[in-house]
C-alpha cells in the first residue's frame, strides 16, 4: 500500500531582482510521510516566515518545489494529469486562515458548497446534492436552516470557517491541510471548532495537517508536530513531550512566549537575543544562530538532527552526543 503523503528532500527558494538577484529559503530540505491506513493530525508550527505557509502551498500543489518531490499515493504531484488529477484535487482539501475570503459576498453560503458538487460530479439530483450539503453541515455542528440561503454578511466569523470545513468535508478527503484555521476566530470559538476538526479525523479517516504559530491550540489538537524557524526543522516529535520538555532553544523560546494562566509566572524567561546581526543570512549552519544565546563553533556548520529519545529530535549541537537520525526517518518520531 502507497504513503499517502511523501515529501522527499523538499526545498523552495524565492529568487528575487532582475539585475542583483536575491535569494532566500523559505523551506530547506523537509522529508516527511503520511501513512493512508493511519489517519493523524500533525501540527507544523513556528513563528511567521518560517515557512509554514509555503509548505501548505506545496502541499496542495499550488506552487513546486525548487528542488525534492512531493508524491500523493505513490505519484509525484507535479506529473499529474487528467482523472489522476481531478482525484488529487478532491482528496487533498484545504481550510485556510481567513473565514471572509473564499466567500463571494454577492452569491449565498449554498454557493460555496454546491460548486465542488457539481465540479466533481458527486450528485446526480439536487435532492442527492442537498443531502450532501446537510449532511456536511451537521458534521460540522450546523444547522442547515441557519445558514442556508444567507449570504456571507448575514453569519457570524465562526460559521463562517465551519462552512469552510464543510466544503472540505463534503468531498471526502483523505487530506486535509488547516492552516491557521483559527486564528481569525473569537477565542470562544476556537475550541469548539478545533474539537470538531478532531472529530472529523476520528470520524471520516481525514489526515490532518495543522499549521499554528498558536502552540496552545497545537497541544490540544494534534498528535505529533514538527516546529520550524526560517524553513528548517528545529525539533519535532510527540507532542505533548515537546510543549512539557522543550529541548531546542527556539522552541523553549515559543513555549516560553505562551501567556499561562499564572500571575506569577514572568514572560520572557529565556534568554534571547532581540537581534540578528552577523549570522542572520547564512546558508549553511543553524538558521537560529544569530539568536541563540547557546550558540558555538559547530554551529556554523550544517546542523543534524539528534535523536533524543523515541518520539523527539532536535537539530542543535547541544545533543552531539545523541544519535543522530536522517531527516528521511523524521517520521519514525511522529507517533500517528
Amino acid at each position: 500500500m502507497a504513503d499517502l503523503l511523501q515529501l522527499k528532500n523538499v526545498t523552495k527558494t524565492y529568487v528575487r531582482g532582475l539585475l542583483s538577484k536575491t535569494a532566500t529559503t523559505a523551506l530547506a530540505n523537509i522529508s516527511l510521510t503520511l501513512d493512508d491506513e493511519k489517519p493523524t493530525i500533525l501540527t507544523v508550527a513556528g513563528e511567521s516566515g518560517s515557512g509554514k505557509t509555503t509548505l501548505a502551498m506545496l502541499l496542495l500543489g499550488f506552487i513546486t518545489p525548487t528542488s525534492g518531490q512531493i508524491f500523493y499515493k505513490g505519484q509525484d504531484i507535479s506529473t499529474l494529469s487528467g482523472s489522476d488529477r481531478m482525484t488529487f484535487r478532491r482528496e487533498v482539501q484545504a481550510v485556510f486562515q481567513d473565514p471572509f475570503a473564499v466567500f463571494n459576498p454577492f452569491y449565498t453560503v449554498d454557493h460555496l458548497l454546491t460548486v465542488p458538487i457539481k465540479r466533481f460530479g458527486l450528485a446526480n439530483s439536487k435532492r442527492e446534492a442537498r443531502n450532501l450539503m446537510n449532511g456536511a453541515l451537521e458534521a460540522v455542528g450546523l444547522d442547515p436552516n441557519d445558514v442556508l440561503g444567507r449570504y456571507p454578511h448575514q453569519i457570524s466569523g465562526g460559521q463562517r470557517q465551519r462552512i469552510n470545513v464543510a466544503r472540505a468535508l463534503v468531498l471526502r478527503p483523505k487530506l486535509l491541510v488547516a492552516d491557521e484555521p483559527v486564528s481569525m476566530v473569537d477565542a470562544s470559538l476556537r475550541a469548539s471548532i478545533l474539537e470538531t476538526l478532531r472529530d472529523l479525523q476520528k470520524s471520516f479517516n481525514v489526515s490532518i495537517i495543522y499549521i499554528t504559530h498558536d502552540l496552545t491550540t497545537a497541544y490540544h489538537i494534534a498528535n505529533s508536530i514538527i516546529v520550524l524557524y526560517r524553513g528548517s526543522v528545529m525539533e519535532a516529535g510527540d507532542v505533548d513531550t515537546i510543549i512539557k520538555s522543550p529541548q531546542h532553544p527556539y522552541t523553549k523560546l515559543l513555549i516560553d512566549s505562551i501567556p499561562w494562566p499564572d500571575i506569577t509566572r514572568r514572560w520572557g524567561e529565556t534568554e534571547i537575543k532581540a537581534k540578528e546581526t552577523d549570522y542572520s543570512d547564512q546558508t549553511e549552519g543553524c538558521k537560529f544562530l544569530a539568536r541563540c544565546p547557546f550558540a558555538f563553533w559547530p554551529c556554523k556548520n550544517t546542523t543534524p538532527l539528534f535523536r533524543l529519545s523515541e518520539h523527539q529530535a532536535a537539530a542543535c549541537f547541544l545533543f552531539e552526543e545523541k544519535p543522530r537520525i536522517e531527516m528521511e526517518r523524521l517520521t519514525e518520531l511522529l507517533p500517528m
